[in-house]
């Protein structure tokens, strides 16, 4: 039987939480055992929040300095009424505690089965759902993009800068395609569909599109998905021919694309080219199609993001 069987709903989802947090890079300790440098991110349990904002369920340090909050809550639990509830965390740092952004930017509400997060760095912040929590070497690297310029420290904030689509080399068609991909993405509807003709030029749009959210937004990785294996390799080929505006300089010259052929990204990789399937081995570390041992894999739950 196991041993948290008898616990309350909430206690079995701390549990959890718990589990996730350790998994994804996170020293957990509780308030009596604080040691904020043991490890590059720490969550304390039970934190004390200044008066009038509560206890948070847990408070998460990055390099010794607050930067976030955890508010936990039994599964089942609609979430998103409680981003309010972690809202008030975020505003409610004691003052003897070292933080870098004030009110904290990085909000989490989590079930254990469900996780929702808040960029506060965002224009407008809202929560929005998660596989699990970043690792504290993401927020480490938000929180130096952020001090260096305190306007574009979010991509969403930064893809509000992209000027105008420059018409050379590209059709009408082509230019009203990024255009319109970019302000969604903009307006924070990250979800766009680009409808073309068969030849219209497709890959190349994606590709110009891939190069000025790299360029000039500074995405950290632009995941490419093919439904076959040829069209990853004819994808690869279009990056690799594609010639950036301005000096003229082939794509491949100025950043590392990678054709994922393992479960393992190219951490300089800033376009990876994939298949869904082989793209889930990656994020399970599961070994990747045709490989030994592929077939007897068990598949984890726990799986980390780091950007």
């Amino acid at each position: 039987m196991s041993g948290t069987t008898y616990l309350t709903a909430e206690a079995r989802a701390r549990v959890e939480i718990d589990r996730q947090l350790v998994a994804c890079g996170w020293a957990v300790q509780d308030r009596t055992a604080l040691n904020l440098y043991a490890a590059q991110g720490v969550a304390v349990r039970e934190f004390i929040m200044a008066p009038g904002h509560g206890r948070a369920d847990y408070l998460l340090f990055v390099d010794g300095k607050a930067v976030g909050a955890v508010e936990a809550k039994p599964a089942g639990t609609p979430l998103a009424g409680v981003e309010a509830q972690s809202a008030k965390y975020a505003a409610g740092l004691p003052k003897d505690l070292p933080a870098l952004v004030s009110p904290l930017p990085f909000l989490y509400e989590s079930t254990g089965d469900e996780t929702t997060f808040t960029d506060g760095l965002d224009p407008e912040p809202r929560s929005r759902p998660v596989v699990t929590f970043h690792r504290p070497e993401a927020h480490a690297r938000w929180l130096r993009h952020w001090a260096d310029d305190a306007d574009g420290g979010s991509l969403r904030a930064r893809l509000r800068r992209l000027g105008p689509v420059g018409p050379e080399g590209l059709r009408r068609i082509q230019v009203e395609a990024v255009d319109r991909v970019e302000a969604s993405m903009a307006r924070d509807h990250p979800r766009a569909l680009a409808q073309m003709a068969t030849g219209s030029g497709k890959t190349f749009m994606a590709a110009n599109l891939a190069y000025r959210l790299v360029q000039t937004a500074g995405a950290e990785r632009v995941l490419f998905l093919v439904d076959r294996a040829n069209l990853g390799r004819q994808t690869l080929r279009e990056f690799q021919q594609f010639s950036t505006p301005g000096d003229g300089r082939k794509f491949t010259d100025l950043y590392n694309v990678q054709l994922l052929t393992s479960n393992r990204i190219d951490p300089a990789a800033r376009v990876v080219i994939t298949r869904p399937r082989q793209f889930r081995c990656c994020r399970t570390r599961r070994p990747a199609v045709g490989q030994p041992g592929a077939a007897r894999y068990v598949e984890p739950v726990t799986r980390c993001l780091t950007g």
